[in-house]
């Protein structure tokens, strides 16, 4: 198996990844947070991955943390949730998010993830309980409650800023790969888009429906 993998990323369109590692250049798939992380890095870099085999091909999957990894594999083993759906909850809640309302019983904001449904998120919430408890107890995955969703300025991030309309594009394009319509991810985009957010905030503001 393929633990990470350390080279030259040489393309990043959501959710795919080109890495160059000494002229061999492998495909992975990766949830948004990832690409928040890698936009701070243009040379080398260090990949964790996940190698998934299906009967027709081996995939592999990206994260920038531990804990995503982690948390990927763990959604893997609930019933009715594959690949594509682990990556839309990595993409669209953070792994301190999605563990809180899963402790938390609030399948209200499980239900925000693209693709899942209210039954889906109860038996998300049902079997990762039991789940999360036994990573968390061995010490693999640490997570805070989450109090508030918006500080005082109702910023939802504080990373550096990236501005015009190569954001709003970048945006569509990854409500675009959750699933979404071209035009409905426009308009998501568009009706809470600010260029002083970042890409994280507006894609995520997008997602939750919050208004400016």
């Amino acid at each position: 198996m393929i633990g990470f993998l350390r080279g030259t990323l040489v393309h990043k369109q959501p959710p795919l990844l080109v890495l160059d590692v000494h002229g061999v250049g492998y495909e992975i798939e990766a949830p948004m947070s990832t690409f928040y992380t890698l936009e701070q890095h243009s040379d080398d870099v260090t990949i964790l991955t996940h190698m998934h085999v299906r009967e027709d091909a081996m995939l592999l999957y990206g994260f920038a943390t531990e804990a995503e990894r982690i948390l990927f594999k763990t959604l893997l083993k609930v019933n009715g949730v594959g690949a594509k759906m682990a990556l839309a909850i990595l993409s669209s809640l953070s792994v301190n998010e999605f563990c809180s309302y899963v402790d938390s019983g609030d399948i209200t904001a499980l239900t925000r993830v693209p693709g899942v449904g209210k039954k889906t998120a109860e038996r998300l919430q049902i079997e990762m309980r039991d789940r999360l408890k036994v990573i968390v107890g061995s010490g693999q995955l640490k997570y805070e409650p989450v109090a508030t969703k918006l500080n005082v300025k109702g910023d939802l991030f504080a990373a550096m800023p990236v501005f015009g309309s190569q954001t709003q594009q970048l945006a569509c394009d990854a409500l675009m790969t959750l699933g979404y319509r071209a035009a409905e991810a426009q308009k998501m985009v568009d009706s809470v888009f600010d260029e002083t957010l970042t890409l994280e905030a507006i894609i995520k503001r997008a997602l939750q429906g919050v208004k400016l």
